[in-house]
């Protein structure tokens, strides 16, 4: 979330795509009903199913499950068709006004720089014009055909309102309604704010999903306003955890990257991620990168990190490519791994094709998994009749079970959905033999080294070199960590001025204090400032709100350095002055910014140039991407892998996205629409969470057994009566459920064709109080987003079949 929960109710418009709030997320829901009651919000909903927040929404759009892109590229094109866009912010804190290389284009769904062999892009074209001195070009009078915003204008052309009809299968006249409701925050006064979650990331063009809705953020100038924003739904508060420290394959903590076997040096590295600014006077704050990267080395490998030896950069692995979890099960498969740590993670449940999962950990030598559940990936090989050639017999994998504490077992902080750290205190003991994760992970790194210690090994040096001074080595508790993570002063900080800034061992309280010298050390730079030498910061409890906003800063710690909104310069004019008094968060007092939040900066004055998105070296928010999407620097429609339309009516030659992770092994998986003619996907519960509490009898009770819901025509072509068993069966399997008959699915015309939706909720297997029986996931493709290979859980070809 650029904003947070209690913000939604500052919105005049909360528009609900690619997610189901009022299901999914409950609690936080309240305050989208409490912009509708108490600041006559219009709640707009676009979902292929009538949900239980469509219910309560004013506006209802149905949408064919994986159009996304159209629809809201289609939005773009009404913006700027009927000039409904704020002028002024658009002119001053977007791109629009830059110019783009010569030799970028777009051409039959490619854009230019397309390696078929690789499935890649060469990104070079896809980039600005920089005079003499490497800034770039801009013609502020919007007339230079090479601009962003001509480019722009011309991309999204094609998403005409009856394009979208014919694509998404959403009525015009449903469209439009959206359109002029989104329109209406065009004014200084008014804003939207978008809420998504899996329904929006859980596609092959899921990251293009997002940014589509922030670049209408941009035109309509919501971003870093009150009620505005980009605000991601959170499952749960480990997925925002998660990245921020840096869990996934290829990055470090603090959104920091990890090294790549392009990154032959220290130097090479930092070169490659730390961007001058290209227009002058930006803050650029990646242009610290090196004081965050050598601080974090310095908290990894202590005084053994030395200038001398590039603060161990050579202990760092480095990449050849991402190993996410469709890539480590694609070797699995292919007898590439012979061991898997699983920790907090169910993949029998929760990935794609879940009979090749199964298979796959059927080839292992061992198989850890550090769960406090019985899982159905710690008991992979009870397959209870469901599809799979794997016999039980055959199955050499050794499994080790390691019962690890839930988080009410344990203090520590959580991190939700908007960047606020809430500290919370262990509400029991652990039961049995449980220890928490700490302690696993702490067990296991000592045992290890141990044996380096006595019998030696490749790669013993960055293990045996790292840091661990914990007061309790072999349970290290979650206070020092968060300490750790914050940061510390190694030496006295000074300033130019030759002030003393920081003591040395003083906690920090400001990430700006972090130095590349090695004088610094912080596990996690965007967390400096949580736990400072006034105590614990994420464990304040202070609601007071005198603005009426709901920032609230006295409650909890939000990164960055408490700040509720980012890119909050943005909620203020050229001048300093607040697009909306009514909702001020900062404006210039003639010297500084003050105000109702903690401001992205404080010192550079209107007019000074520097521009309000401080991470992007240009100060801009890009309505062209330049060089970071993997499919492209605009959004493009691209069908889901498998389409029930069997082509893309934008571009034939090019039906699903260029660039999508899909190994062949998965590639041979994927079924038709002769085959499978419904489009098949998934969702959630408010009677469970995940295939969690199936383990609880009550939960179990509320929802017993495995549905599937489906339209009123789609039954009575198929002869199923609601309450009839079924068999819904893929490409990759099948699994059996009770059917519901519903309203809430409708029969779709797009691309020429009637298009029936199987809706299936997510949560039953063969584990847990809950009626045992099969998992959605047997049906899901094992094919993953190009920037974050996230699955393709929502839109997958399926057939049904009275049982």
């Amino acid at each position: 979330m650029t904003n947070h929960w209690v913000d939604i109710k500052n919105a005049n418009v909360v528009m609900v795509m690619g997610g189901n709030a009022a299901e999914a997320h409950p609690v936080g829901f309240r305050w989208a009903m409490e912009a509708k009651n108490n600041n006559d919000a219009t709640l707009i909903v676009v979902d292929p199913r009538f949900t239980r927040t469509a219910s309560v929404a004013d506006i209802y759009a149905p949408i064919r499950s994986g159009t996304d892109i159209t629809f809201l590229s289609g939005v773009l094109l009404y913006l700027i068709s009927n000039n409904k866009i704020n002028a002024e912010y658009v002119k001053h804190y977007t791109n629009a006004s830059l110019l783009v290389r010569d030799d970028f284009s777009f051409d039959d769904g490619l854009f230019s720089g397309y390696d078929e062999q690789k499935r890649q892009y060469d990104k070079t074209s896809w980039n600005y014009q920089f005079d003499e001195n490497g800034y770039a070009k801009r013609d502020d009078t919007l007339t230079d055909p090479r601009c962003v915003w001509n480019l722009l204008k011309e991309h999204v052309s094609r998403y005409t309102p009856e394009m979208v009809e014919h694509i998404c299968g959403t009525p015009q006249a449903d469209f439009l309604k959206v359109c002029e409701v989104l329109a209406s925050t065009s004014a200084a006064d008014r804003t939207t704010t978008f809420l998504y979650a899996l329904g929006w990331t859980q596609h092959t063009v899921g990251a293009q999903n997002i940014r589509t809705m922030a670049m209408i953020q941009l035109l309509l100038g919501n971003m870093g306003m009150a009620g505005g924003g980009v605000n991601a739904l959170r499952g749960h508060s480990n997925i925002q955890g998660l990245t921020d420290l840096g869990l996934l394959s290829t990055s470090l903590p603090g959104y920091l990257t990890l090294p790549s076997e392009k990154h032959t040096d220290l130097q090479t590295y930092l070169t490659a991620n730390t961007p001058k600014a290209t227009l002058p006077g930006q803050v650029n704050y990646w242009g610290n990168y090196p004081k965050f990267f050598v601080s974090l080395m310095k908290a990894f490998y202590g005084d053994d990190a030395r200038k001398d030896n590039n603060w161990g950069f050579d202990w760092l692995p480095k990449w050849d490519q991402a190993y996410d979890v469709l890539k480590y099960f694609d070797m699995m498969d292919r007898n590439k791994v012979t061991g898997y740590i699983c920790q907090g993670f169910n993949p029998v449940a929760s990935f794609p094709d879940k009979n090749k999962i199964v298979a796959s950990l059927s080839k292992l030598k061992y198989l850890v998994i550090i769960d406090p559940l019985v899982t159905e990936t710690s008991n992979f090989w009870q397959n209870h009749g469901e599809m799979n050639d794997v016999n039980p017999a055959a199955i050499q994998t050794e499994v080790f079970r390691l019962p690890s504490t839930c988080f009410a077992e344990e203090d520590g902080s959580i991190a939700n959905s908007g960047r606020w750290l809430q500290w919370h205190w262990k509400g029991a003991d652990a039961p049995g033999e449980a220890r928490n994760d700490g302690e696993i992970l702490a067990g296991i790194y000592h045992q290890i080294r141990q044996l380096y210690r006595t019998e030696g090994g490749k790669g013993a040096e960055p293990l045996l070199k790292m840091g661990w001074h914990y007061e309790q080595p072999d349970h290290p508790e979650s206070e020092e960590v968060a300490k750790e993570n914050n940061g510390y002063a190694l030496e006295d900080l000074y300033d130019p001025a030759g002030n003393l800034l920081a003591k040395k061992g003083q906690l920090l309280d400001s990430f700006a204090l972090l130095r590349d010298d090695g004088s610094t050390a912080s596990a996690c730079w965007i967390y400096t400032g949580s736990w400072t030498a006034k105590g614990n910061q994420m464990a304040n409890r202070d609601n007071a709100d005198p603005s009426g906003l709901g920032n609230t800063l006295g409650w909890a710690w939000a990164w960055p350095l408490n700040r509720r909104i980012i890119y909050n310069r943005a909620s203020a004019d050229p001048q300093g002055k607040p697009w909306d008094p009514k909702r001020m968060l900062i404006q210039w007092n003639g010297a500084k910014w003050v105000g109702n939040d903690i401001p992205d900066y404080n010192t550079a004055a209107p007019g000074s140039g520097v521009g309000p998105f401080i991470m992007q070296p240009e100060g801009l928010g890009r309505l062209f991407a330049i060089d970071k999407m993997a499919e492209g620097p605009f959004p493009e429609h691209y069908e889901p892998f498998e389409t029930p339309l069997g082509t893309n009516p934008l571009h034939p030659n090019v039906v699903s996205n260029p660039a999508a992770r899909l190994y062949e092994a998965d590639a041979k998986r994927m079924g038709k629409r002769n085959e499978f003619p419904y489009v098949g996907t998934t969702y959630r519960l408010t009677e469970h969470f995940h295939t969690w509490t199936k383990h609880s009898r009550l939960n179990a009770i509320a929802q017993p057994e495995q549905f599937v819901e489906i339209s009123v025509a789609l039954a009575k072509s198929k002869g199923i009566a609601n309450g009839d068993h079924v068999k819904v069966s893929s490409k990759r399997g099948f699994i059996r459920a009770v059917a519901v008959v519903t309203q809430r699915l409708q029969t779709l015309n797009a691309g020429g064709q009637e298009v029936e939706t199987v809706g299936i909720p997510l949560h039953w297997g063969f584990e847990g109080a809950a009626r045992k029986g099969y998992l959605a996931n047997t049906l899901t493709p094992s094919v993953g987003d190009a920037n974050s290979q996230t699955p393709e859980y929502k839109a997958f070809l399926v057939n049904i079949e009275k049982a």
